[in-house]
């Protein structure tokens, strides 16, 4: 996409329709999507006719910064993490779902939180291994069921012992099925039920786990899995290398759930909040850019 965007802006000499339409195409393959790309190209044609703009390489930078607006997250997203709160972990298999919520575990255990996980995917023996090896490294508890078990009964195993040990934050390891949406509605019903019962005092947070490399397909676990949860937040893994993060730009812009978390690579400390400039910048090498401008002022 970043060869792509600079070919645009440094083949035309004038904004015109051309112009537009070869910057559509650059954006949509890039995986950021088409009624996100249209937003992002409806506001910069306001702001290029607003501003009476000619140059094309002037509106690469407010491209940039309209997609760092759209991306933007606000520091009271994280609130929860000083409340006592339920984070329920949401996504296909393989995503790196199970990884992700060890390494949240151990991001609110080094902040002083007490922390315990529940594995609530009782359909895979292998699921509930990881977790634990996950557990151990986090130095958190787990609570854990019966392989096959009703997936609620370890929700209500995990909220007493969240009761008694006076835990701050519970983090709940979902199954990661789609294709049985019926039974996913009624294990989520039931959870929540027994949640809203039992931890009415526990703010609430729906994490989305999304490969940052399957482009489109993360686009459609979104919106699958937002029809059977409030989503309130997105993982995004597999952010080191050579991952396609485009498509985070169109989820945010076409669901309206924020990214809150990024994985950037395999150990327990390779989870971070997001920052949208630093991903932005990165997603149009922006940082190269500057480094190169940088150097060349310096004569080097």
């Amino acid at each position: 996409m970043v060869k792509g965007l600079d070919n645009v802006f440094n083949g035309y000499s004038d904004i015109d329709d051309e112009f537009y339409e070869d910057l559509e195409e650059t954006l949509i393959m890039g995986d950021i999507g088409v009624n996100a790309t249209s937003k992002i190209l409806d506001t910069l044609r306001e702001q290029v006719k607003e501003n009476k703009i000619r140059d094309a390489h002037e509106c690469r930078e407010l491209l940039i910064q309209d997609i760092k607006d759209q991306m933007h997250i606000e520091d009271k997203a994280y609130d929860f993490e000083n409340k006592k709160s339920v984070i329920f972990i949401i996504g296909v298999n393989g995503v790196g779902k199970t990884t992700s919520v060890g390494k949240l575990a151990s991001i609110f255990k080094n902040k002083g939180k007490k922390v315990l996980v529940a594995a609530a995917d009782t359909y895979r023996a292998a699921a509930t291994e990881q977790l634990n090896e996950w557990t151990n490294r986090a130095g958190v508890p787990i609570i854990t069921g019966a392989e096959g078990a009703d997936p609620a009964s370890v929700i209500y195993d995990a909220v007493n012992a969240a009761k008694s040990k006076d835990v701050d934050i519970l983090i709940v390891d979902t199954a990661g099925r789609l294709h049985n949406k019926k039974n996913l509605m009624e294990e989520l019903r039931k959870m929540n039920k027994i949640l809203d019962e039992k931890l009415p005092e526990y703010s609430r947070e729906n994490f989305i786990v999304l490969d940052g490399t399957t482009g489109q397909n993360a686009m459609s676990q979104a919106k699958e899995f937002g029809e059977v949860a409030d989503l309130t937040g997105i993982v995004l893994t597999k952010m080191d290398g050579t991952a396609k993060g485009g498509i985070a730009v169109a989820i945010v812009s076409e669901l309206n759930i924020p990214v809150k978390y990024i994985g950037v690579g395999e150990s327990i400390d390779d989870l971070e909040r997001f920052d949208s400039d630093q991903f932005v910048n990165a997603l149009f090498n922006k940082n190269a850019e500057d480094n190169e401008e940088s150097t060349d002022l310096l004569g080097m």
